[in-house]
C-alpha cells in the first residue's frame, strides 16, 4: 500500500522549493548574489536545513533563480545565429551585457557557474558559454572578430562591464561598444 503522506510530502517539498526560489530571487535582486542563505530561509518561512536539503550550495540556488533569464538568452542566441555573423555576435554581447547589468547577481553567478558540476553540463554558465562559442565561431569564419579573441575573453569582458554598470544598461552598452570597437574590426 502506498504511503498516504507521500502526496502531501511532495506538495510540501514543491511548495517549499518554489517559495525558496521566489524569495531568493527577490533578495538577490535587492542585495546581490551574496545575500545570506539564512536570510533567504527565514524570509521563505523555512529552516536553514530545509534550504540546504533543496540546494546543495549557493550556486545551485542561483542557477535556479536565473534559469528563466538564461533560457531566454539561449533562445535569442539561436535567433542571432541565423543572421549576419558580426551583427549576431555584437548584438548577442550587447543583449547579454544589458541583461546582466539589469539582473543583479547574474554576472557573479555566471562567473561562479564555471565551477559548478552538472551531470548534463547544463549550467547557466555552460548555456551562455555554448551560445557565445557558436556566435564567435561564426564571426571567426568571416573574419568579423580578431583571431586572438576567445569566447572566454568576451564573457570576461561582459562580466566586467555588467558588474561595473549594475543597474545602468545604457552605460553598460556604451562601454561594451567602446571595447568591441577594438575586437570586431
Amino acid at each position: 500500500m502506498a504511503n498516504p503522506k507521500a502526496g502531501p510530502q511532495r506538495s510540501d517539498w514543491q511548495r517549499n522549493h518554489e517559495r525558496l526560489v521566489a524569495t531568493a530571487a527577490a533578495l538577490v535582486a535587492r542585495d546581490g548574489a551574496q545575500v545570506s542563505l539564512e536570510e533567504i530561509a527565514r524570509e521563505a518561512g523555512v529552516g536553514s536545513a530545509t534550504l540546504h536539503r533543496h540546494f546543495a550550495s549557493r550556486q545551485v540556488l542561483l542557477e535556479e533563480v536565473f534559469r528563466d533569464e538564461v533560457e531566454r538568452l539561449r533562445r535569442r542566441a539561436g535567433e542571432l545565429a541565423g543572421g549576419d555573423p558580426r551583427t549576431g555576435l555584437v548584438t548577442w554581447l550587447e543583449e547579454l551585457t544589458t541583461s546582466a547589468a539589469n539582473t543583479r547577481g547574474l554576472p557573479a553567478s555566471l562567473a561562479a557557474g564555471a565551477d559548478v558540476d552538472s551531470p548534463d553540463g547544463d549550467t547557466c554558465h555552460g548555456i551562455v558559454r555554448e551560445a557565445t562559442v557558436v556566435l564567435v565561431n561564426r564571426a571567426f569564419a568571416v573574419a568579423a572578430v580578431r583571431p586572438e579573441v576567445s569566447p572566454d575573453d568576451l564573457l570576461t569582458l561582459v562580466e566586467a562591464v555588467s558588474r561595473a554598470t549594475e543597474g545602468d544598461p545604457l552605460t553598460a552598452r556604451r562601454l561594451l561598444r567602446l571595447a568591441l570597437d577594438g575586437i570586431c574590426p
